[in-house]
């Protein structure tokens, strides 16, 4: 059957490659060119099937999102939901490093799950009958110290436990010479760390925040104490391993950080904004428009050039994350005109085959 599919999906490629496509309209005959020689099988396929419903809208929002780029236009990412531990960076990664993400706002889980995976992905156990666990074996994975995000189990010692104690050693150095740095700066400090290199489980290229550290992306973590690490600096305060609660910086900082990017980026692109899931990650950053044009007055602030949100919320009353895009009209985030989507998925499933179209796979 695999065989089979194989076959068929390696003839609708070269079928389509390159194909042209012929249509007659009130008699005048017009031509579209259908051009895939930069394109592989899987955006072959996807140009080819996905033609209606959720699946026209992934490959209209694609288009879209290339369209973008290709204006000049950049990409602000939004990252939600268990994302890194769905491990996400085999495809994003190479999105960053190719230039078609230029800033991420994501939780603080997604800040570190992302590395949890990079030194502990070995230890890592699959749990594919998740459905069907008893509360007594969901106790029996606790005693391990496997902690469960729905068919996979993180484990604490190996993971958790190992980070802290590398990013303990920054956060108490910082602390001692009242330095102050954001959350994703202390990782990016321990992601550059030959010794940490050294204890990485799986191909660095497939690190969404390694490739993120290596391009300095701007990435902003609202809420960065809803976290385990964020809970355990907590801790670390309590105890008074740290002294100043402050040597992370806060949120407030992030969102005047994030201004002073979004003033300046806007002043020669347009910026698009594609959120994966919703929650703080998405409403946190896409504030920052009307903070600037209402708040501090500033109305000549561009409002966001593109909209795209992979949830799979459902509308109703009250829900932010299953909020049509037009809804954010009447809050000044997007304009009439600006070019808006939802797909209505899974963004495991969704969110890959998108940047598999645009990185041209």
């Amino acid at each position: 059957m695999a065989a089979h599919f194989g076959g068929l999906l390696f003839r609708i490629v070269q079928r389509c490659k390159f194909g042209k496509l012929l249509r007659r309209s009130n008699g005048n005959r017009y031509r579209e060119e259908w051009h895939m020689s930069n394109r592989g099988p899987i955006s072959s396929f996807l140009k080819h099937h996905f033609r209606h419903f959720n699946a026209a809208t992934l490959v209209e929002a694609a288009e879209a999102y290339d369209k973008h780029l290709a204006s000049g236009g950049k990409m602000f990412l939004t990252l939600a939901g268990a994302m890194s531990t769905a491990e996400l960076g085999v495809s994003l990664a190479e999105m960053i490093r190719q230039d078609k993400v230029h800033g991420i706002s994501c939780t603080g889980a997604n800040l570190e799950e992302d590395v949890f995976n990079l030194v502990a992905h070995d230890f890592y156990e699959r749990v594919p009958h998740w459905r069907d666990l008893r509360p007594e074996d969901e106790q029996a994975l606790l005693d391990r110290h496997m902690n469960r995000v729905t068919d996979t189990c993180i484990p604490e010692e190996e993971a958790m436990r190992r980070i802290e104690s590398v990013i303990l050693k920054e956060w108490t150095s910082a602390d001692e010479k009242s330095e102050r740095y954001f959350p994703h700066e202390f990782f990016y400090r321990i992601l550059q760390s030959p010794e940490l290199q050294k204890s990485f489980q799986i191909d660095r290229k497939d690190s969404w925040l390694f490739a993120a550290m290596e391009k300095n992306l701007p990435i902003f973590v609202p809420g960065w104490e809803d976290s385990t690490l964020g809970n355990m600096y907590a801790g670390h305060c309590i105890s008074g391993d740290v002294k100043n609660v402050h040597t992370v910086r806060t949120g407030i900082e992030y969102m005047a950080e994030l201004a002073s990017w979004y003033t300046e980026t806007a002043k020669k692109s347009s910026i698009g904004f594609f959120q994966i899931a919703g929650g703080i990650a998405g409403d946190f950053p896409i504030c920052v428009v009307p903070m600037l044009r209402q708040d501090l007055e500033r109305e000549d602030t561009p409002l966001w050039g593109y909209f795209c949100q992979i949830s799979d919320s459902t509308t109703s009353y009250g829900s932010y994350s299953g909020a049509i895009p037009n809804e954010k009209i009447t809050w000044e985030k997007l304009s009439i005109h600006t070019p808006k989507y939802i797909i209505e998925s899974d963004a495991s499933i969704v969110a890959p085959l998108m940047f598999a179209y645009l990185l041209g796979w």
